[in-house]
């Protein structure tokens, strides 16, 4: 069976994108092509690296990339895992459905380290429900 690909975007390709590209190919590997990317490349958060490995998901050798590399690129969905990578990157020529999903930015937590950890932890959570529903229904 061919795999299906999917894109994930958000704006610095550091930690929400990241995040999901690796669940989907942990957990659906077999299924789906996954990669994601930003509108800029920055580097993946050692934060989002450290909260995936908690569920015994490493990132750890992902890199920052830009949404430039794919364009055109045949994608079955793009999926912008926030409202500015939505507005920044409405669309990939190349992709087939574009599905929004949005999740507050982990990266602009304030306060001390436990507390931008839960935060890490909160949205790592709740993007993890939606990448699990995405894989049980198939889109």
């Amino acid at each position: 069976m061919e795999r299906r690909r999917v894109l994930f975007v958000c704006i610095h390709n550091s930690a929400r994108s990241q995040m999901a590209e690796g669940m989907l190919r942990a957990w659906a590997g077999d299924r789906f092509e996954v990669a994601s990317a930003g509108t800029e490349a920055t580097g993946v958060r050692p934060e989002a690296i450290s909260v995936m490995r908690e569920l015994g998901i490493d990132i750890s050798e992902h890199q920052s990339k830009t949404v430039e590399r794919f364009v055109g690129q045949p994608w079955d969905w793009l999926i912008p895992v926030c409202e500015e990578a939505c507005e920044a990157c409405p669309y990939v020529p190349g992709a087939k459905k574009v599905l929004r999903w949005s999740f507050d930015d982990p990266a602009a937590a304030g306060g001390g380290e436990e507390e931008r950890m839960a935060v890490f932890r909160r949205v790592r959570d709740e993007m993890a429900g939606q990448v699990r529903h995405f894989i049980a229904s198939g889109s």
